[in-house]
């Protein structure tokens, strides 16, 4: 018996959290569930077609390169998923689409991306933003050994240390002109003031001046 769609989005998100159990690092199925909630939540103010916007959500980080040796696989594991559902060839398209094409270091190189794709890239940035992107932040760095602080190194010939503070100027702080709707940029405006407020009293205590 075919599934209707809401019994097909639960199996589907059944299928990912089993996937992603023992995957943190800012990356668990708890972003998956924010940015799935935030593109539900983008879809009701400027549309696009629902089914697609939420699996192409809920599969969009399936298969992370960070967490597959550096090669990124979630279009492979997401046609492999839907086709074991049963979805239809056509929405397994643009979904893998999506999935394949959303990332911000393949920006160079993505294709154009559909409504939807830009609802559901948007949501993903946004998750980035605010009060969880420092969370996942500082979850990231814990992970893969990078502090989120270091001080300026005033060494010659020393390259610069990758830190979760760098990681703001270097691309969260770029994301709010990265939107595609205007819904995004609302909701990146807040989320972005707020972290540039700790930010700004995070080196303020540093410098012994908070």
């Amino acid at each position: 018996m075919a599934l209707n769609q809401r019994e097909l989005i639960q199996q589907v998100s059944s299928i990912v959290r089993s996937r992603l159990a023992d995957q943190g690092a800012g990356h668990g199925y708890d972003h998956i569930e924010r940015v799935w909630n935030t593109a539900r939540k983008l879809q009701s103010m400027c549309g696009g077609d629902l089914l697609v916007i939420e699996l192409a959500a809920i599969l969009h980080d399936i298969g992370d390169a960070k967490f597959h040796d550096g090669k990124e696989r979630s279009k492979e594991f997401s046609v492999e998923i839907l086709n074991q559902v049963g979805v239809d060839a056509v929405t397994i398209e643009h979904v893998a689409q999506i999935v394949d094409n959303i990332s911000f270091r393949k920006r160079e190189s993505a294709e154009s991306l559909s409504l939807e794709g830009q609802v559901v890239q948007d949501a993903d940035r946004l998750d980035a933003l605010g009060a969880v992107g420092i969370v996942r932040t500082i979850e990231f760095g814990a992970a893969f050994d990078q502090p989120f602080y270091a001080p300026t190194s005033v060494l010659p010939n020393v390259v610069p240390q990758k830190t979760g503070i760098g990681h703001f100027h270097e691309k969260l702080f770029k994301l709010r002109d990265l939107m595609n709707t205007d819904g995004g940029r609302e909701m990146a405006k807040s989320r972005e003031d707020f972290m540039r407020a700790f930010i700004n009293q995070f080196e303020l205590e540093c410098a012994g001046q908070g």
